[in-house]
């Protein structure tokens, strides 16, 4: 039996227009910018909303979108949940949002992303949450984006 590669190419090129019209939508690019910046690579919804200047539920749309294309997940912190100071639940990358923001090139702005983010100023609340015990995350996506940051001391 003979493979039609026609098919496969067809609907890869149209997969890569759709990734593409995700990542270039701006409240997409903004999160994600967010998310690569902040020094654990987890943020907080305080932080998003302080760092995304979009209405909370535009904000919260997309990254409902980014979820659903299996960019982002959410992650949660148990032991903050019972705490009124510190968040329990954070925005971060899957395996399948590294291997995406790699092949579009994202991850090289990851230094750029880190400075902004450190030289934004923040309120107090957004301070706590930034500095507020955060999940793991997966092994492939910590190494993925510890690699960007050793770029960043590097250069």
């Amino acid at each position: 039996m003979q493979h039609d590669w026609s098919t496969d190419q067809s609907s890869l090129s149209k997969e890569q227009r759709r990734i593409f019209e995700l990542l270039s939508q701006e409240t997409h690019h903004l999160i994600i910018q967010s998310v690569l910046g902040h020094p654990e690579h987890l943020i907080s919804r305080t932080e998003l909303d302080h760092a995304v200047p979009k209405r909370r539920g535009a904000v919260r749309d997309q990254l409902d979108n980014l979820i659903d294309a299996g960019i982002l997940d959410l992650y949660r912190h148990e032991p903050s949940e019972t705490t009124r100071d510190y968040p329990s639940k954070f925005y971060g990358l899957t395996e399948r949002g590294v291997e995406i923001l790699y092949e579009y090139n994202y991850l090289r702005g990851v230094p750029v992303a880190r400075a902004l983010y450190e030289n934004t100023r923040k309120s107090a609340k957004v301070e706590r949450h930034e500095n507020a015990p955060r999940p793991e995350l997966p092994d492939a996506v910590r190494e993925a984006l510890s690699t960007a940051d050793e770029r960043e001391q590097t250069a």
